[in-house]
């Protein structure tokens, strides 16, 4: 029995709108899933310009509402946190233990079949009778949300509130994940992050558990230093819009280290023409993470790779869900990681609007649409 809801859903053009969907009932390897709260972030907003109508939203949290003849695993009522990168497990990328390329569902990742950023499956989800795509498989803005059973992740916690469970699958998983999985962060270092967003702040305190003892936060804000203080940063840099590559922030950060640069650099401001800045910010063999998804053609001098410098641009934090949301779970329970210390704000549905506003003056760390 198909079941209908409200959902946002983008026109394509720059606009959006509330309307009723409907979704039929799941395939045998499908899951529904209640949303109870969708997290939002830039690439929603992006979403309303794909030049297509979609089911809005790829960060969610929620209860599973009903389950499809084989799925196993879950169960009606249990909760769940979605996962964007939902990985076949039987492509050559996921055999090689790189879920987040898989190159059969991967809505991103070169190797794929031809996607393009918002990809869903057509089957089973409707807008006045026409099928709609969910953005990334997912389309978390929606009361309900059709999904497979690879892209569902049970909560190991019952008591995590939604909004917190929300942001894990995205964001979250994205800085801690360049930290951990992609950077190997080594107790004792340095780190150097450009930019005290919503990702950035994920890895600065990904930094802090993996043992990092100088963390150094770069902003053009000083309000979002301030919140970089709270989440770990030991040492913060007021960056001027007019310091072009953030050359004086790099020779700061040197100052900073003994002169030689952060043992590794984060990159978190997705500004094209800052793409090379982590590799001012490194010493000699050191590391410099490309985070948050520059895409654009910029220039290079080669001068910044001297010498053995490495320089990496790893996908959603090389994520292994069914491995690292529990971890992250962990954390969160055992007081090392926040989660609910960074939603700045939630909206209803229907506040999307005021809630993109906010997003792109940079008022949050991050904000979360709750059900």
């Amino acid at each position: 029995m198909s079941l209908k809801c409200k959902a946002a859903i983008a026109d394509g053009k720059g606009g959006f709108a509330i309307e009723e969907i409907e979704i039929a009932e799941p395939q045998a390897d499908e899951v529904i899933v209640r949303i109870k709260a969708a997290g939002i972030c830039h690439t929603d907003y992006d979403s309303l310009s794909w030049g297509k109508p979609i089911v809005m939203g790829h960060e969610g949290a929620g209860e599973v509402y009903r389950i499809g003849r084989d799925v196993q695993g879950v169960a009606p009522g249990d909760p769940v946190i979605l996962n964007w990168a939902t990985p076949c497990g039987t492509c050559f990328q996921c055999q090689e233990g790189n879920q987040h390329l898989c190159e059969n569902n991967s809505p991103v990742a070169a190797g794929g079949n031809g996607y393009t950023p918002g990809h869903a499956h057509l089957a089973g989800t409707t807008l006045q009778g026409t099928p709609v795509e969910r953005s990334f498989n997912l389309g978390t803005f929606s009361e309900y949300a059709l999904v497979k059973i690879l892209a569902v992740v049970k909560n190991p916690s019952r008591d995590m509130p939604f909004p917190a469970a929300s942001i894990i699958g995205c964001g979250v998983m994205t800085g801690y994940g360049s930290v951990v999985n992609a950077a190997k962060v080594q107790p004792g270092s340095s780190v150097a992050v450009l930019g005290a967003g919503g990702v950035g702040l994920n890895v600065i305190q990904a930094a802090r558990i993996s043992g990092a003892t100088r963390i150094i936060a770069v902003d053009i804000q000083e309000e979002r230093l301030e919140r970089a203080r709270g989440f770990g940063a030991t040492h913060t840099i007021l960056a001027s819009k007019s310091d072009r590559g953030l050359a004086q922030a790099a020779r700061q950060v040197k100052a900073l280290t003994a002169g030689r640069g952060a043992d590794y650099s984060f990159e978190c401001t997705a500004v094209p023409e800052l793409g090379a800045a982590p590799l001012a910010m490194v010493r000699n063999a050191g590391t410099a993470v490309q985070v948050s998804g520059i895409e654009q053609e910029i220039s290079f001098d080669m001068n910044l790779f001297e010498w053995d410098k490495r320089y990496i641009n790893p996908l959603y934090g090389q994520c292994r869900p069914q491995i690292d949301f529990p971890r992250i779970v962990d954390l969160y329970e055992r007081g090392q990681f926040m989660l609910e210390e960074m939603i700045t704000r939630t909206y209803t549905l229907e506040d999307l609007g005021k809630a993109f506003d906010d997003l792109l003056a940079g008022r949050n760390a991050k904000g979360a649409i709750v059900f």
